[in-house]
C-alpha cells in the first residue's frame, strides 16, 4: 500500500481518535491522475449530505491526456462507507463536536481508498507543546551523536 496523497497538516492540527477506511468514487481520468500522485488533500474535509459522506475540497488536477471540456478539480467526491458506520460517525461527530478529517489516499488491491479520521481539533498551546517536544528531540539527538 503506497500513499498517493497525504494530509500532513492533519496530524499537527488534530488529535486523531479513530481511523476509518473508505472507497472513493472517481472517474477514470481522475484515477489516472491520482495514481500519478497529482492529488492534494490540503484544506480538505469529509462532510455529510443526505446521509452520505463526501470528500470536499480535495484537489485532483485534470489528467494530461483526458479529453474533458469542463472539469472542476475540487468537486465533492462520494465516499463508499456502510450505512451503519455513517450513522455511528455522524452521531459521534455531532455529540462530541468532532471533525472528519482525510488523512491519506492509497492503492489497496487495485482500488483507491481514503483513510480519514474522527478527530478533535488541537488548541494553540497543544500545538506549541508538539513543536517544543520535536525541537527537544532534535537537540537531544544532536548531542548524542556529538558524544559518540
Amino acid at each position: 500500500m503506497a500513499n498517493l496523497a497525504r494530509n500532513k497538516k492533519a496530524f499537527f492540527d488534530y488529535e486523531i481518535l479513530e481511523e476509518i477506511e473508505a472507497g472513493l468514487v472517481l472517474k477514470g481520468y481522475e484515477v489516472k491522475s491520482v495514481k500519478l500522485r497529482h492529488m492534494s488533500l490540503k484544506g480538505s474535509f469529509v462532510s455529510v449530505h443526505g446521509g452520505e459522506l463526501f470528500l470536499t475540497n480535495a484537489s485532483i488536477p485534470l489528467y494530461k491526456q483526458a479529453t474533458v471540456s469542463d472539469y472542476d478539480p475540487t468537486v465533492s467526491r462520494k465516499l463508499l462507507v456502510k450505512r451503519k458506520q455513517i450513522d455511528r460517525l455522524t452521531g459521534k461527530a455531532q455529540a462530541d463536536k468532532l471533525t472528519l478529517v482525510p488523512l491519506s489516499v492509497y492503492n489497496k488491491q487495485g482500488r483507491l481508498k481514503l483513510s480519514f479520521a474522527l478527530a478533535k481539533g488541537k488548541k494553540k498551546f497543544d500545538k506549541r507543546q508538539v513543536i517544543k517536544q520535536r525541537e527537544d528531540d532534535v537537540r537531544i539527538g544532536r548531542t548524542m551523536r556529538q558524544r559518540h
